[in-house]
């Protein structure tokens, strides 16, 4: 009788366990907005339920505008502005600006006064100068760079109060936006289901979760948002800043000067041009990336001799790589493919290879009637030849593959060869950070196989669809001979301006 029931009860639990619904494949659900922080905003989810990404994502942005109100150095009521606005008085401050304060102190210290929140009174001299065409003086840079090395003010922890000392103008940017999206991949990483985070604010970056995560860093000598990255890395469980002077700064008379300043002369970071950071604390990560801009090699490498945490890839301005022996635990080996040369006919012309068409877009900054943030519309930009073949596709940025019949234009020329396997890349790019909506593509004048095309007339396509909102395509056709040219296309709804310019690569980029 006992192996009747032992029978019986093996067979009600086959039985029972039919019935259990398989678990869910894990997915990635990718969320892009504009205008956050001043600059372009991506999520990564990575979990079985829509609900619980749009949980997360609802958290993780509710994160970032309560930090933003405290931490803004931009908006005139955050709690930053105020305080600042206070006057040489003591005030106690919430306990995220007391952090952001007391952190301050510490990396300045750490980085032997290379990072400092008064190095705004310097930037601000150049700016001025630069605004009116000429150099700062000595006099006036001397009389900045005097006032920074000051003690700005006095922080009580028992109290939790700051007393200004000065007057000095003060910023928080190196940093506060590491330190934001950290706490708001914290808030998302507790949601229910979620498995793993991937937070980008401008390409700087927190990954929650143990799943590594692909990141491209970018080439700073190739601006381009679709040009080869520098190289690969892989992470899980940490952050990765990058700063450098490639996208933002001064031009004086014709010269480039970073927006990134030695706050111990006055005088703008010259000898790296980009410097990317890995390391657990994303506020640190943040600190050092902007540091290393401005700090000797010497001094970088004494910095991290006793920190097997962090690892750095530098930058040079004449282009050489310089890579800690961390730095080698996350490297992606990665095998270039070899171009095959075709053979031409020798009455046919390819493509000049000393020139590049240059796409530049920006994505209008459109707001919401209830408040809400705006995600990023849906792009597509390709290359079709007379024939109306496409050649090469530049961009096709979507967060789900069920709005991609929303590209109407594109999903006609390239839908099926997209669904056969040509998927966009799904790796994130840390880079310095852009200003929001603004990006550039290139084209070499290669197709999507890598083989030059031929010399001759092509049409370029730009194809915004928005949801809930409106649908634009822009389709200009041009002459590629070798002959130098810029057209400024009619920008739309969805399009602030545009322009393509196909011009000599910059010997820079070689």
């Amino acid at each position: 009788m006992k192996f009747k029931h032992l029978t019986a009860a093996f067979i009600l639990l086959i039985g029972a366990s039919a019935f259990v619904s398989p678990k869910k494949a894990l997915r990635t659900f990718v969320s892009n907005y504009e205008n956050v922080l001043g600059t372009s905003l991506e999520l990564k989810f990575k979990t079985n339920s829509q609900a619980d990404a749009d949980l997360a994502e609802e958290r993780t942005l509710k994160e970032i505008d309560r930090l933003d109100d405290i931490l803004s150095a931009y908006k005139t009521n955050s709690e930053f502005s105020k305080w600042m606005r206070n006057g040489k008085q003591t005030t106690k401050v919430s306990p995220e600006l007391f952090e952001v304060l007391k952190q301050f102190e510490n990396y300045k210290v750490l980085t032997n006064g290379a990072l400092d929140a008064s190095a705004k009174a310097i930037g601000d001299v150049w700016k001025q100068a630069a605004a009116e065409g000429r150099l700062p003086s000595a006099s006036v840079l001397q009389h900045a760079v005097a006032s920074v090395k000051q003690k700005h003010y006095l922080l009580n922890e028992h109290e939790q109060t700051v007393t200004r000392l000065d007057d000095v103008p003060l910023a928080l940017n190196s940093f506060a936006k590491s330190y934001i999206i950290n706490k708001a991949a914290e808030k998302a990483a507790q949601s229910a289901g979620i498995e793993n985070v991937v937070v980008n604010i401008g390409g700087d970056m927190v990954i929650k979760g143990n799943e590594p995560e692909a990141i491209e860093i970018a080439n700073p000598k190739a601006d381009a948002e679709n040009d080869a990255a520098l190289t690969t890395i892989k992470v899980s469980n940490m952050a990765v800043a990058t700063s450098g002077n490639y996208r933002r700064g001064f031009n004086v008379n014709g010269k480039w000067y970073s927006h990134i300043v030695d706050p111990r002369t006055g005088k703008p970071a010259s000898e790296i041009i980009s410097a990317t950071v890995i390391g657990p604390d994303a506020s640190e990560a943040g600190a050092l990336a902007t540091s290393f801009n401005v700090l000797s090699i010497a001094e970088i490498e004494a910095l991290t001799a006793a920190r097997n945490n962090i690892a750095y890839l530098l930058i040079t301005k004449d282009g050489k790589e310089i890579r800690s022996k961390e730095w080698s635990k996350y490297e992606v080996a990665l095998t270039k493919p070899v171009t095959a040369l075709e053979k031409v006919n020798k009455a046919e012309k390819l493509w000049n290879t000393k020139y590049e068409l240059v796409v530049n877009l920006e994505i209008a900054n459109i707001e919401s009637t209830d408040g809400k943030r705006i995600r990023r519309p849906f792009v597509a930009v390709w290359i079709e030849d007379e024939a109306k073949t496409p050649v090469r596709n530049l961009a096709i940025w979507y967060n789900k593959p069920r709005w991609l019949p929303d590209l109407k234009s594109w999903n006609r020329a390239n839908g099926e060869e997209f669904k056969k396997g040509a998927e966009g890349k799904l790796s994130s790019t840390s880079s310095a950070t852009r200003g929001p909506g603004k990006y550039s593509l290139s084209w070499d004048g290669k197709d999507d196989s890598g083989k030059l095309v031929k010399a001759g007339i092509y049409t370029v396509f730009i194809e915004v669809a928005r949801e809930h909102g409106t649908y634009q395509v822009i389709a200009k056709e041009m002459k590629f001979t070798g002959s130098a040219q810029k057209v400024e296309l009619t920008p739309n709804t969805e399009l602030a301006s545009a322009s393509l310019d196909y011009r000599k690569i910059e010997t820079s980029k070689k």
